[in-house]
Parts: C-alpha cells; structure tokens; sequence
C-alpha cells in the first residue's frame, strides 16, 4: 500500500510541507498548485525537492473547468491543458486530476463530456500522462462518483481513468456500495477525508471541516471496503481542507495523517479478510481493563501537600519503592504514584509542568500487543535506565508529554505491586470512603490538537468516541468529547480550550501544556463517601446556593433529598430515562487542577455536562486570588 497526502492538507510553505510529509512516513504526495505558485523555484526545482526527500509525486491537481464547454471556452480549456501538461512534464508528474466543472457556461451531457475527454487522453498518450476524473459534490452536472465513471466509460480511452474521493461520495450521502461495480484497473487514484456530520452548503462544509479518515462521522470504512473489493491496487491519499490543520504544525498533522491511513486499512482488512490487500499486518485494538495507576511528578515539599490531600480524600499510603523516592497510595482498586526522584522523566515532568500527572498505566490484556500496535502507528515508545528491584514495563509516549505504561496477567507485570514496592504503615490511616475506581480521567489541550488525541485513542485502543458537545466556561465555550470502550473500564474525556481565560485554558498555559486537569473517582453511595470525606478533614468545593434552588424547579426532588445534596456540596443530574449522576468535587490543587467524586445509578454514561458551568463558576472563584482572569 504507498500513502500520499495533498500538500494543502497541511500548513508550511511547499519546502516545510515536503519536510513533515516526508519525515511522517508516507511514500509520495499530491502537488496542489497553489502551493506550487507559491514556490519560488521552477518545476524542475520543485520535483528534484520532492525526489530528494524520497517521495514520488503521485498526483497534480487540480484541473478546472473542463468538460463540456462551449466555444471559444472549449478550446481554451485544451489550450490550458496543454501548458499543465508541460508543467507537469517538468515536475516529473504523470496523473492530473480533473475535477467536474462547476462554471456557469457548462454544457450537460454525458456523450459531451466523454468526446473531451477522449480527445484529451490522447493529447496526453503523447505526453507519458494519465487523466483522473473527480465528481466534485458540488459540480454543476455532474457531482456524483456514477455519472463520472459513465463519462470514463463511455470516453473509452486508457489514459483517462475515475478518481474517487470519500468525501465527495458521502457528503452526498450516496451509496459506497455502487464503487464495487466499478473496474479496479479504471480507478486512477483515492482520495480519503472524513468529516464531522453537519448539515451546511456542502462547498463551505468540504473547505474547512474535512479531517482524517477516523476522527469524524462519515462512513470513510465502508467507502474504503468498497474501492478494495472492486481490486484497486493504486495510491491512498488525504486530501483535507480544514482551518485548523492550515494553523497547525505540519510535522504533527502530517504524522496524524499517516496514522490515519494505517488504521483505516486495518481496519479495512479485518473486515474484508478475502481480499488480498498489501497492508501492515499489525495486533487488533487492544482491550483495556481498566486503570491500573495514575503517578504524580512532584517534588518534597509538593508531595506532602499532595498526599495531604489524598489523605482526606480517604487513601492510605501504602508502599515505597524498592530502590526510587516513590511512594503508594491505594484505595480499593485506585493506585495513586507519587514520585519526587531528582531524575528520570518524571523529574523532567516536574521541572517543565510543576506537579502534574505524568503517567497513566493501563490495564491490558497483552502489554507488549500494545506497544507493538502504538509502534506501527506511528507513536513513540518510551525506555529508560531500569533500576535495582524494578520490571522493565512496556511503554510509549502518550500525547501531551505524557507517558502511558501497560501492565497485563501474562507475566511479572501483574506483580508489579509486591515486587517493585515494599509495604509501609500509615500511622494517620484515613478512613476509607468508598471510592472504588477511577470513573475517568479528564485530559485537556488546545482544540486544534484535539483531533489527535481522539485519533490517538481510537486508533490504539479499543474505545470509540462519544459526539462533541459545548461546556459552558463563563469565559467562553471548552469542546468536549470523551473516549470510552463498551465495558466502560476506559473513560477518557477531552477537553478542548480555545482561549486561556476559561478555566481549561488557563490551566494549559499555567501548567505549560500538562495534559491531565482532573480525576475523577466512583463511589457506591456518595452520602456515604462525603461522611467519610468529612471525618478526614475533606473540604468540598463550594457551589452556589442558586443551583440548588434551580435543581428544585428542575427536576422536582425532595425536599429532603435537596437538602442532602445541598449540605455536602453535591451536583446532581438525571437523563430521560431515569439514569442518576451525583458529582463531588475538591477545591483546586495548584493551577486548576483537582479532584471529582461520582456515583453512577441507572445507567447513567454522561458526565454531567449541564453542571459543568456551575461547576466552572465555584472553582474561578476559588483560583481569582491567584490570578485567575476575571470575566
């Protein structure tokens, strides 16, 4: 399988963009023209560059508003051809795509169409060059992938072939089915962007919200079995026009990119097993059982705090390692690391970030399946110096700077707690409240990033991603969506800042980049848990006496009940069918960090998202000493 992606689809002028498309893995690369005017060298210069970096220039697009016009028009349009075929010949190009016109002054006609573009397959026989036919969505005649093959069919010539784009066929909400029917050898070239659903002008839709096959709405799986069954053997490529990716940095877009690729062909040849297709065989998503530990960088004076905290939170430290300054802290199922070594890669966390979560350790049923599958899509894995008394677990490098480890039942990895740490006692043990779990982890970024880290999730694991909703900050709107898997055992939401006077944002920028905000922990009875809590010396976060007066009028509780919740600082909500969230949170830890407590009853799988702005609005007023932005 050779990968392409159009040179638009990232940010950079054309040099850069070689640079990352090159370095991200792929074989070759779509020349849009755009970029190539822009270039202040000549074609020749252009093609030697793309040569140097070890790509093939698998595609020169595009070719406008040719088929079917009227004289003088017609002529001209050939006339145009001409001096892109010179231009390719110096580009060292050989496929153009020509894509449906979409001028006013086109004639319709399939019969119309096809004599064109017979007359100029065999202009560019002459050249050494192949002509590829797109339905734009939005073409004037013709914008759908059928009445395009018909045009090839009937033109009847092996230099003119059918470009398919995902994109194209989708939005229009055509069968992919119908490709199967279509000649594998007549289908030039593929190109793939998926998209989130939204219901606009389908030109405005394709030109900033395209993205990769994988992180939105469109079937692109099923669009990709279908040009596989029909034999095609050619280049898969991206093209994708979308604001952020054109802000964004080439080298990670381009390498998100290439991920993409990988994952929809293997996604592709598990479900297709009887077509013979030239992919990475690579280990299915892997299956995560849950949350195996969550480790702090911090240093000693941060780490008594922390574990201060902890402590009224109802954990007990329980452990030391053998051989670092690590200690354990443990509730029920909840490992919690804190490590204050004065080296390694938690110690470069604490120095960049402060006291961060630098380390999330999953449960898997096959660590080093994982790390293999990470590999081959593109992640790093990560390795340091093993010291005394320590397993060498398998990890990469997560996004945000983080690192993920895995621990599994197939071997010592499942031990790690009775090799690697020695048994302490906890003089001032805490009372236990109950939690059990950790429900989820909330990781936050820059939105534009946050694609990639949905892609990263996805792509990895065996999770699938909930729709994107908006919570309320005071100071502007956090997108926000959550990774989860069937069994629930992995919750991941992200949350997606897009100015720094929200809370997220100013956490980003206060912690330069830290990527987890909070943990959130479950309980089986929450009054039970804040009972405990406060026997600790635990402190909820204070909510305004208004959100309980309009839950009232919400949702018609108890009086009671309201009371309850009202006393110990709980949010509540509740879905249509009768499914219970219950919410507790801690006053913020440093720079907006913190921590929550949730009980789930009925069935409830959200995250309480109509709390969230009140939520927001308590912890703003708990950080403004310190500087937070007021709105």
């Amino acid at each position: 399988m050779k990968t392409a992606i159009a040179t638009v689809s990232i940010a950079g002028d054309l040099r850069e963009k070689l640079a990352a498309i090159a370095t991200a893995g792929f074989d070759g690369v779509e020349i849009f023209e755009n970029d190539f005017l822009a270039f202040d060298g000549g074609p020749a210069e252009a093609g030697r560059m793309v040569r140097d970096h070890g790509l093939e220039i698998s595609l020169f697009q595009p070719f406008r508003d040719f088929e079917g016009m009227p004289e003088p028009q017609r002529s001209r349009a050939f006339d145009r051809a001409e001096r892109k075929f010179d231009l390719m010949h110096e580009l060292g190009a050989d496929l153009v795509l020509v894509c449906s016109n979409v001028s006013p002054l086109a004639l319709g006609g399939i019969d119309r169409a096809a004599e064109d573009f017979r007359e100029l397959g065999e202009r560019a026989a002459g050249r050494g060059i192949r002509i590829g036919y797109e339905a734009l969505a939005w073409g004037r005649h013709i914008n759908d992938h059928r009445d395009a093959w018909e045009i090839v069919r009937r033109a009847d010539h092996p230099n003119v072939g059918l470009i398919l784009d995902s994109f194209h066929t989708l939005a229009r909400k055509i069968d992919p089915q119908t490709i199967r029917s279509i000649p594998g050898d007549r289908i030039f070239f593929i190109q793939l962007a998926d998209a989130p659903q939204i219901e606009m002008d389908l030109l405005y839709w394709s030109r900033h919200f395209r993205n990769m096959p994988g992180e939105g709405d469109l079937d692109v799986v099923g669009f990709m079995r279908s040009v596989a069954a029909t034999g095609y053997d050619g280049p898969l490529s991206l093209e994708i026009f979308n604001d952020q990716f054109r802000g964004g940095s080439p080298k990670s877009i381009s390498i998100d990119g290439h991920r993409s690729l990988l994952y929809l062909m293997d996604q592709v040849r598990r479900l297709e097993p009887n077509i013979n297709l030239d992919v990475p065989t690579m280990p299915d998503r892997i299956r995560v059982n849950g949350v195996e530990f969550v480790e702090f960088a911090a240093d000693e004076t941060e780490t008594e705090e922390l574990g201060a905290i902890l402590h009224t939170l109802g954990f007990q430290r329980t452990g030391q390692h053998v051989s670092k300054d690590v200690a354990l802290w443990r509730q029920n199922e909840i490992n919690i690391i804190i490590n204050t070594e004065r080296e390694g890669f938690a110690h470069s966390s604490y120095v960049v970030h402060g006291t961060n979560v630098c380390d999330i350790g999953l449960r898997v049923d096959n660590a080093e399946a994982t790390v293999e599958r990470a590999r081959m899509l593109g992640a790093d894995l990560f390795d340091q110096p093993v010291g005394p008394g320590e397993l060498k677990i398998p990890a990469i490098r997560g996004v945000g700077g983080s690192v993920m480890h895995f621990i599994d039942g197939t071997s010592d990895l499942s031990r790690v707690w009775d090799i690697e740490f020695s048994a302490t006692t906890d003089n001032t043990a805490a009372i236990d409240a109950g939690l059990t779990r950790i429900d989820h982890i909330a990781q936050t970024m820059n939105y534009e990033e946050m694609l990639t880290w949905v892609l990263f999730y996805t792509s990895i694991f065996n999770t699938g991603k909930t729709s994107m909703f908006d919570v309320v900050d005071p100071a502007g709107l956090v997108r926000s969506r959550a990774i989860e898997n069937e069994e629930r055992s992995l919750r991941v939401t992200l949350n997606g800042a897009e100015n720094r006077r929200t809370l997220a944002g100013y956490f980003i920028a206060e912690s330069f980049g830290s990527a987890v905000q909070h943990l959130a922990f479950e309980t089986n009875d929450i009054f039970a848990t804040t009972e405990a809590l406060s026997a600790n010396g635990f402190r909820p976060l204070v909510i305004s006496p208004n959100y309980y007066d309009d839950l009232d009028a919400r949702f018609g509780l108890e009086q009671a009940f309201l009371d309850r919740l009202r006393q110990s600082g709980i949010l509540y909500d509740r879905n249509d069918e009768g499914g219970e969230y219950f919410q507790l949170y801690s006053p913020n830890y440093g720079e907006g960090f913190f921590f929550e407590i949730v009980e789930r009853r009925g069935g409830y799988d959200g995250y309480g998202a109509a709390n969230a702005q009140f939520r927001i609005a308590a912890q703003k007023r708990h950080l403004r000493p310190k500087g937070v932005p007021k709105i």
